[in-house]
């Protein structure tokens, strides 16, 4: 049984604990935050609101890092030099050298290491890379992707909103998009870069250029209340296929159309993608890897580096 603590129980915690709850192989020990009322909720776990004394008195196996992003590098190490594997929420971080800090301490103390790129696990957007790598459909020709919301007034210290702490919308939002393009389908070639930015909101535009394709995205905080949407629609030579609204459409050169949300809990009988829990799948595979004696490759160190240098090229603050 693998022992696992937690810091940071912020908003995003809520998609991880269920799923550390969820496996048999692994049991949540421990949470820790510096705001006590955050830990209230969890009356059955052991309860810490500081990091160091936490590591102190568990012998914890993993550690799931759902920190703000200015501190995910930092304390990743620090958990590693104890021997701990550690899962990270995405990004690393705003600097492209502290990928190659966290993969050093994760090499020299033996232990895994992954950053928790969701979309990877998301399996519409494994569709689409499946769709793209087996050529079922022909060549893509040009993609879209979306991921639209309001500026985020709830995070701790107003942290989001600091550029210096969060990278704002680029390595906030943007960065689910670019990290699954560049594991789909490389580096791309060129950059097209608009970008509407302001204190009270910040709107991203960017067309990506491959060899043979290109992709149009756009992310944004906008300053009024829009509700948040993620969205991709993709063009192939027989097929366009399109994540919209909730439900994933295939829709072929000869007139068929097919709807593949995912089915049902419990049927995934038909063509349709089994319905699944991307954060449970990802927390899954990296639990597999430490079970496994494996790195969990799906992730890499170079992926992480290409990605953060084509984001702090938006915006030069952060070399």
């Amino acid at each position: 049984m693998l022992k696992v603590g937690m810091v940071g129980i912020g908003g995003i915690s809520g998609a991880h604990i269920p799923a550390w709850e969820a496996m048999e192989e692994t049991t949540l020990e421990a949470l820790c935050d510096i705001r006590p009322e955050r830990l209230e909720p969890y009356p059955d776990k052991r309860l810490y609101t500081d990091f160091e004394e936490m590591l102190d008195a568990e012998q914890l196996d993993i550690l799931d890092i759902c920190l703000p992003t200015y501190l995910h590098a930092d304390y990743a190490i620090r958990a590693m030099e104890r021997g701990i594997h550690v899962i990270c929420e995405k990004p690393v971080s705003l600097k492209e050298e502290d990928v190659e800090r966290v993969y050093e301490a994760a090499g020299r103390n033996h232990v895994s290491f992954m950053v928790a790129h969701v979309l990877r696990f998301w399996p519409e957007y494994e569709l689409l890379k499946e769709i793209y790598d087996t050529g079922k459909y022909g060549k893509l020709l040009s993609g879209s992707m979306s991921r639209l919301g309001g500026i985020p007034k709830w995070s701790w210290d107003n942290w989001m909103a600091d550029e210096k702490r969060s990278g704002l919308v680029p390595f906030d939002l943007h960065i689910h998009d670019l990290d699954f393009l560049v594991y789909a389908f490389g580096a791309p070639k060129n950059t097209q870069i608009h970008r509407s930015k302001r204190p009270d909101q910040d709107y991203l535009s960017v067309v990506y250029e491959f060899s043979d394709f290109f992709v149009t995205t756009e992310a944004s905080w906008y300053a009024a209340p829009y509700p948040f949407t993620a969205s991709f629609r993709f063009q192939f030579e027989k097929a366009i296929l399109a994540y919209e609204k909730g439900q994933c459409i295939l829709y072929e050169k000869d007139g068929n159309v097919t709807d593949l949300t995912a089915a049902a809990e419990g049927d995934t009988g038909g063509i349709n993608l089994p319905k699944s829990d991307a954060y449970a799948n990802e927390i899954r595979y990296f639990t597999d890897c430490v079970l496994e004696h494996r790195f969990p490759e799906r992730i890499k160190a170079q992926e992480l580096s290409q990605v953060i240098r084509i984001l702090n090229n938006l915006h030069p603050a952060y070399k």
